[in-house]
C-alpha cells in the first residue's frame, strides 16, 4: 500500500488550474472536477486537504505561477503527504516545473495523485510512468500551439487575418470589417481627414485638434469605439495612414 499513516498524518493539497479567463468563463465543468479532488482525498485517508487555487486563469508553461511556488514550499516544509490534481497538465507544462515537483517529492515522500492512480515517485516505476505523463503534456502543449500557428497562417493566406481592425472600424458578422456604427467616432475621423486636407501636416491637425479641445477615439484596444481620449498625433497619423486622403506628410 503506497499511502501510509506518514502521509495521512500530513495534509494533502489540491491543486486546481485553468489557463485563460476564457477557461474560467466557458468551461467550469474542468473546475468542478478540479475541486472534486477533495473528496476522493478524504475518501482515501485525509483530514486535512488544502487546495491552492492562486493559480486560475495562469499558463503552466513558464509564467509565474505563486500558487505552484506555494505548493512547492510547502512540499519542501514536509508539510504535505499528497498532491492531486486531476493530470499532468494541470501541475505543469514544461519539463522544468514538472521534475523539479517529482525531485521535490522524491525527496520528502509526497506522494502524486491523479485520476488514474496514486504514485510514490521514490519509486522507479512510479517515477518513470511520471516522467512519461510530463512529456505527454509538454508534447501535447506543443502540438496545440502548432496547429494554433498553421490555423492563423492559412487564415492570412486567405486574406481573413484580422488581429486588429483600424481606428474608425469594427469587425462585424463573417469576419466582415465595417465603419464604426458610433456617429461620435464617424464625426471624429471624418473631422481628421478634413482638418488634414487643409493644413497637410499630422503635427498641425494634432496641435489644431489638441488647442481645441476635440476627443478622438482612443484605439484598437477600446475597439475604436470610445472618442473620449485626447487628441494625440500617433491616433492622427494612424487615421490618416489608412484613409483614401492620406498623403504621408508630417511636419
Amino acid at each position: 500500500m503506497k499511502i501510509t499513516s506518514e502521509h495521512l498524518s500530513r495534509e494533502a493539497c489540491d491543486y486546481v488550474r485553468q489557463s485563460t479567463a476564457d477557461q474560467l468563463i466557458n468551461n467550469p465543468e474542468s473546475r468542478r472536477r478540479q475541486y472534486g479532488l477533495t473528496d476522493r482525498a478524504r475518501s482515501l485517508g485525509w483530514s486535512e486537504v488544502n487546495v491552492i487555487d492562486d493559480d486560475l486563469g495562469r499558463s503552466g508553461s513558464g509564467v509565474s505561477r505563486p500558487g505552484f511556488e506555494k505548493l512547492l514550499a510547502a512540499i519542501c516544509e514536509g508539510r504535505v503527504g499528497a498532491v492531486l490534481a486531476i493530470e499532468a497538465s494541470r501541475l505543469a507544462r514544461n519539463g522544468r516545473d514538472w521534475h523539479t515537483l517529482i525531485e521535490f517529492c522524491g525527496l520528502v515522500g509526497t506522494l502524486i495523485i491523479d485520476e488514474d492512480g496514486v504514485y510514490e515517485p521514490r519509486h522507479p516505476n512510479d517515477r518513470l510512468l511520471l516522467g512519461m505523463k510530463g512529456t505527454m503534456s509538454e508534447l501535447e502543449l506543443s502540438i496545440l500551439r502548432a496547429r494554433s500557428i498553421e490555423a492563423l497562417k492559412a487564415k492570412a493566406r486567405r486574406g481573413e487575418l484580422f488581429l486588429t481592425v483600424a481606428i474608425g472600424y469594427v469587425k462585424s458578422t463573417g469576419d466582415r470589417i465595417t465603419m464604426d456604427p458610433d456617429l461620435r467616432v464617424r464625426e471624429a475621423i471624418q473631422l481628421v481627414f478634413a482638418r488634414f486636407a487643409e493644413l497637410q501636416s499630422v503635427r498641425q491637425v494634432h496641435l489644431s485638434l489638441r488647442n481645441e479641445g476635440v476627443a478622438l477615439p482612443a484605439g484598437a484596444a477600446s475597439g475604436g469605439r470610445d472618442p473620449t481620449g485626447t487628441s494625440c498625433s500617433s491616433t492622427i497619423m494612424t487615421v490618416t495612414s489608412v484613409g483614401p486622403t492620406s498623403r504621408g506628410i508630417s511636419a
